[in-house]
């Protein structure tokens, strides 16, 4: 018996281990063998499928490349024959472009003139429109209102809420738009000036009134708007540049060396402010303090006692006048304007002229009114005695508004006497006067809500009707200048057909105290020239007693 020994054994297992194993990687490799066969037979099949293939690419080449050289030929005739139509259609694009382009031009220069044409219709329609308003603004007496836009300085244009939202027409001269919550709203009034205006475009609109004021018409000129719009650069300007007030008193003394030959002229000067509701003379040197009364001739007109008044010979001395008053105005530097002024201003010029002819004498007054800016107080950082000036100015401001909306109304009463300002400006803003407002505005949305604020009571003053404007003359032929004369026409008994000029009577009512005419002013306004065909003698002997008398004349009327 042989007896296996524990080594044998151990060499006996691990030979099986490995046949094993090697049985194993004998049966991978002979699945391995069988994929690789399976490969080989799907590969040749491939093979002859490309081949095929190949064959038959090379017959369908053969094909195509023996049907290519006409082809090729074909494409090279059509190749020739295009390049000779792109030589011949650059040639007819240049022409067609020079001809399209000759013909645009003359489209062009077509509507071009059709717009000029168009546009100075426009422009004559507007100006036009512009005329017949300024008559019937005249006819009515209608305060006229100007609207002066401040440009946009450059310390302001790098703030916070300094974008522009005031636009002007510059081919509607009297209308604005200002840009609010999203929307425009549009105002109209007798004249916007644009924001480059200069002072001497201001003047040339306000010239006239200053000629009225020496022809014997109380005249005003007032400048409205909040504090720091510009109304005293606009109003006194600078001496490089100067505003309304020089201009104004230029023109006057310049107008009266023209009628030197016709006429003689006395012109005095007054100026005052009101500060604190308290009425001060700035051509003082203590600037006393005055007080406003009913004249004490029986006129009914308003006077200031203990006022001084300067009489001027020329420019040059009126101007040292002037710079006096605007030392002693009183201004201080608040948070929206650092020369803000604290006081109305009111410079007053008396004309009085006499015809050297005739003796007909005229007294005529220009009030230059240069009103302190209104201001809400959380923006000026007004405080103490800056406080107190604020609530006078706004107090006075806003009694100028009921004013407006009393006369806008036709009410019996007028509420002049309910400030100072309005009391002093009761003749201007009375029946019979030549006034205008200059209103200034902001055109930066940080000063918006004062800018719609002094545009809407602009729209308020424009409907006020003040009446034809009064002419104050007196006839150089009468023995007492100081009394008056009423009329009373009363039309004879109507005709059934016109008489003729020769025949025309009006029956007169003279209630006289001295009666030698030779101009008669009728309550529109109208001139009425009298051809007397009555004796001179027998009015004349009633000249100190009061007579109702009845007569009859012959009148030319002038329209």
């Amino acid at each position: 018996v042989e007896v296996e020994s524990a080594a044998t054994v151990k060499q006996l297992n691990k030979a099986r281990q490995r046949n094993e194993v090697l049985a194993e990687r004998l049966s991978n490799q002979n699945e391995h063998c069988r994929q690789l066969e399976e490969q080989i037979r799907k590969s040749d099949e491939y093979s002859c499928n490309l081949q095929h293939k190949v064959e038959q690419n090379e017959k369908n080449f053969s094909t195509r490349l023996t049907a290519l050289p006409p082809t090729l030929r074909s494409m090279k005739t059509d190749y020739a024959s295009l390049r000779s139509q792109v030589r011949n259609f650059s040639e007819f694009y240049g022409s067609a472009i020079n001809e399209a382009k000759k013909q645009i031009a003359a489209a062009i220069n077509q509507m071009s003139e059709a717009n000029k044409d168009l546009l100075e219709k426009y422009r004559k329609e507007v100006a036009l429109r512009r005329k017949y308003h300024e008559q019937l603004v005249e006819l009515k007496g209608n305060i006229r209102v100007l609207c002066r836009v401040k440009p946009v300085l450059k310390e302001d244009q790098h703030e916070e809420g300094q974008s522009v939202v005031v636009a002007t027409d510059p081919n509607n001269e009297s209308s604005l738009t200002v840009l609010t919550k999203g929307k425009g709203r549009v105002f109209e009034l007798d004249k916007v000036f644009q924001p480059q205006a200069t002072q001497e475009e201001i003047f040339q609109e306000i010239e006239p009134l200053v000629t009225s004021s020496i022809d014997g018409y109380h005249v005003c000129i007032f400048a409205y708007g909040q504090t720091g719009s510009g109304k005293t650069h606009t109003m006194e300007g600078t001496v490089e540049n100067p505003g309304i007030n020089q201009r104004a008193l230029k023109h006057l003394f310049h107008e009266i060396e023209e009628r030197k030959d016709m006429w003689s002229y006395n012109v005095s000067v007054s100026s005052v402010e009101i500060y604190n509701e308290v009425l001060r003379d700035l051509l003082s040197k203590d600037g006393e303090k005055l007080d406003i009364k009913i004249n004490p001739d029986g006129t009914g007109q308003l006077h200031v006692p203990g006022l001084r008044v300067i009489e001027v010979k020329s420019f040059q001395h009126i101007k040292k006048i002037l710079a006096t008053a605007r030392r002693n105005r009183i201004t201080f530097g608040t948070q929206m304007n650092q020369h803000s002024s604290r006081s109305h201003a009111l410079l007053c010029i008396t004309v009085q002229g006499t015809d050297l002819a005739t003796g007909s004498k005229t007294t005529g007054k220009l009030n230059l009114v240069d009103l302190a800016g209104s201001e809400r107080v959380w923006k000026s950082g007004a405080e103490g005695e800056r406080l107190k000036e604020a609530q006078n100015i706004n107090r006075s401001l806003l009694a100028l508004g009921d004013v407006i909306q009393a006369l806008r109304a036709r009410q019996t009463h007028i509420p002049f006497r309910n400030s100072r300002l309005t009391y002093l400006l009761q003749d201007s803003l009375g029946k019979g006067s030549k006034t205008v407002m200059v209103v200034q505005v902001s055109a930066l949305e940080s000063n918006v809500g004062e800018t719609l604020c002094s545009l809407k009571f602009a729209q308020r003053v424009c409907k006020v009707e003040l009446g034809p404007a009064a002419r104050k003359i007196e006839s150089g032929l009468c023995s007492n200048p100081d009394q008056g004369l009423n009329v009373q026409l009363l039309p004879t008994p109507e005709h059934k057909t016109p008489p003729s000029s020769s025949s025309t009577s009006v029956a007169i009512i003279l209630n006289l105290s001295s009666v030698c005419m030779e101009e008669l002013v009728s309550s529109n306004g109208l001139v009425l020239l009298p051809v007397w065909l009555m004796n001179r003698e027998i009015l004349s002997a009633h000249s100190h007693q009061d007579i109702n008398t009845s007569v009859h004349a012959e009148l030319l009327i002038l329209l």
